[in-house]
């Protein structure tokens, strides 16, 4: 049984463990060692707790719980570029890697698009690591690929591409219809 809510403070310590747990899984083929094994949930820790603290229609979060235990996050808020006409942004969204292809990507994704529109956002933009088989997952429910550019990671630079969904409300029917 899952549970979905939205992320309290004191959570801060479980969404880094699973930011980072996923994020090694996820890019460990994808990114320079050295990068991946700088990411340390000391370091994420400080960063969910800033986020947390921060008023929830700035950037909410929500997680899933097995039997009261994290296994997952998304996150996200005003779209960060300013350049695409999307309003909003996903900036995070994690599994842990054993409850990753159970529909707990989709019913975070549902749940954040339902919140997000609830504070006025129309549309949605993600940007995932071009290499990334879980761009997959944004096309599946409609996202169209709007660009690619570099980003840096740690010592290395790497291509991303965005995808965008143009309308919440599209988005949220496809999430109710697949």
């Amino acid at each position: 049984m899952y549970t979905i809510r939205k992320a309290r403070l004191e959570d801060a310590q479980d969404i880094a463990e699973v930011h980072v747990n996923s994020w090694k899984a996820t890019y460990q083929n994808l990114i320079n060692e050295r990068d991946i094994s700088n990411t340390t949930v000391e370091h994420r820790q400080i960063l969910w707790e800033t986020i947390l603290k921060l008023p929830r229609k700035q950037q909410p979060a929500t997680v899933i719980e097995e039997k009261g235990k994290i296994v997952g996050f998304i996150s996200g808020g005003k779209e960060r570029t300013g350049r695409f006409g999307y309003d909003g942004e996903i900036f995070a969204i994690y599994l842990l890697p054993t409850h990753q292809g159970k529909g707990l990507g989709k019913r975070l994704l549902k749940t954040f698009a339902g919140e997000m529109k609830e504070l006025g956002y129309l549309s949605l933009l993600v940007w995932v690591l071009t290499k990334n088989p879980s761009n997959q997952f944004y096309l599946k429910y409609g996202a169209s690929k709007i660009d690619e550019e570099q980003t840096t990671i740690g010592y290395d630079t790497y291509q991303e591409t965005a995808y965008g969904f143009n309308d919440i409300d599209i988005l949220l029917q496809k999430l109710d219809q697949v």
